[in-house]
């Protein structure tokens, strides 16, 4: 079973965080942050979980269709910046519950002074096949 785990800018709860902006933060709680996501990257890897994973700039683009020969709309409306995604992981493991273990793991990457983000970490399973059609 394949999963997405999306970090977002929302941080974790008051006291830990308002939310993830390292630019804030000092060098070397930036450099235990990444090296965190590395290892841990590289454990799942190991272990045969890995798929995929980068990291996102906070910056992009909304853009639809303006419909049958008109330019694309890239006006709003626009997410929240705290809704943007971060980034993301894509695993695969054998049970739901393994895809939540890892994700639980993910949110305790350390953050400032090095205290656990517990940041929220959406996880979204992927699809095999089309949604069923019911009437």
């Amino acid at each position: 079973m394949k999963y997405l785990l999306l970090k977002h800018y929302r941080g974790g709860p008051a006291p830990v965080g308002d939310g993830v902006h390292l630019p804030d933060w000092a060098p070397e709680d930036v450099e235990a942050h990444l090296q965190f996501m590395s290892d841990f990257a590289t454990r799942l890897e190991e272990q045969g979980e890995w798929v995929d994973g980068q990291a996102l700039s906070p910056e992009g683009t909304f853009v639809r269709s303006g419909g049958p020969g008109q330019p694309p709309v890239t006006d709003g409306p626009f997410a929240e910046s705290k809704d943007l995604v971060a980034g993301f992981m894509m695993i695969d493991v054998d049970s739901h519950d393994r895809a939540v273990q890892l994700a639980a793991e993910l949110s305790a990457a350390p953050g400032q002074h090095g205290a656990p983000l517990l940041e929220w970490i959406e996880l979204r399973p992927m699809l095999t096949a089309p949604p069923a059609m019911t009437d």
